[in-house]
């Protein structure tokens, strides 16, 4: 048995309990992970985060040595215990949790760079939250087109097409025709997707905004079933793959910052020019609920 000082995070209702184990001494075992996210027996989460030095990780050790500032790694687990290669809602909860724990100062305006299996993300402190980085994206998922999935839900009639997006970890985006059709669809269902990825996808059903863009900034909102944890009431890769398939559909006169509404609250995206490609950003709160000891 281990003993686990824990803290409970959320980020528009994405939530997480996160635990600091710099030298990765604790077995985080997918039946461990499982107890601790477990809604009735354990503390209950959409997943698990710990804070583990990069040095101390086999995914870690060639991303500190790029970029040394990258002391801290991101190892994120879904509630069934498998691993996903990144989290837009609980990297922002995670910079909070290192910034309140004392384990790095971060002031408003200052960037984290954080390591995770998706790479490296920076993290900007912000007067209201957190903003992420995610870094390019792509069209597709495993190497295919951006139109090659058809998404089968319940109480949602017929196929749909679907937009494969790739963010670090992949999506399928549907599009909905109104607010019935979306609120109908039954989540507590896993969406077929045909072909199905190997390695499984989190699929948003977003419905664009009457009107689309307000004010220069897109609207949608959006429902999301994430590989691992079922629905949740929110996804932040998913909010940037919503946005990014919505501004795709929309054609090139369609803005580059979206306000995407999900279950537990709004985040913005934002896509912008880098060297190496468009980024997209991830901006949102992040806030810590309780803290607690746990034996798994």
């Amino acid at each position: 048995m281990t003993e686990l000082h824990f803290t409970k995070g959320q980020g528009t209702g994405n939530d997480f309990v996160l635990f600091a184990d710099p030298d990765a001494t604790v077995d985080l075992t997918p039946e461990r992970i499982r107890a601790i996210a477990d809604r009735r027996f354990g503390v209950g989460a959409d997943g698990v985060i710990r804070a583990v030095r990069s040095d101390a990780l086999p995914e870690g050790r060639p991303l500190v040595a790029v970029e040394p500032a990258a002391t801290w790694f991101m190892d994120y687990h879904n509630a069934d215990g498998s691993v996903a290669e990144m989290c837009g809602n609980g990297i922002r909860v995670f910079a909070r949790y290192l910034t309140e724990s004392g384990l790095v100062d971060l002031a408003p305006g200052e960037t984290l760079t954080v390591g995770s299996r998706k790479g490296l993300v920076d993290v900007q402190r912000t007067t209201n939250g957190f903003s992420a980085d995610l870094g390019r994206w792509g069209l597709g998922i495993e190497g295919g087109g951006a139109n090659d999935v058809t998404v089968r839900a319940k109480e949602l009639d017929g196929a749909r097409p679907g937009l494969g997006i790739d963010v670090g970890n992949p999506h399928v985006v549907v599009a909905v025709a109104t607010e019935d059709e979306l609120a109908e669809v039954d989540l507590t269902y896993v969406p077929v997707l045909d072909p199905a990825p190997e390695a499984g996808a989190n699929v948003e059903f977003v419905l664009p905004g009457d009107p689309l863009v307000k004010d220069g900034v897109g609207e949608i909102t959006m429902r999301v079933h994430e590989r691992g944890s079922g629905e949740t009431l929110s996804c932040g890769t998913g909010a940037v793959a919503a946005a990014l398939a919505t501004r795709y559909w929309a054609g090139p006169s369609a803005p580059d910052t979206w306000r995407v509404r999900v279950p537990g609250g709004v985040v913005t995206v934002r896509m912008f020019a880098a060297e190496d490609g468009e980024h997209v950003a991830l901006a949102g709160p992040a806030e810590l609920v309780f803290s607690g000891d746990l034996t798994v």
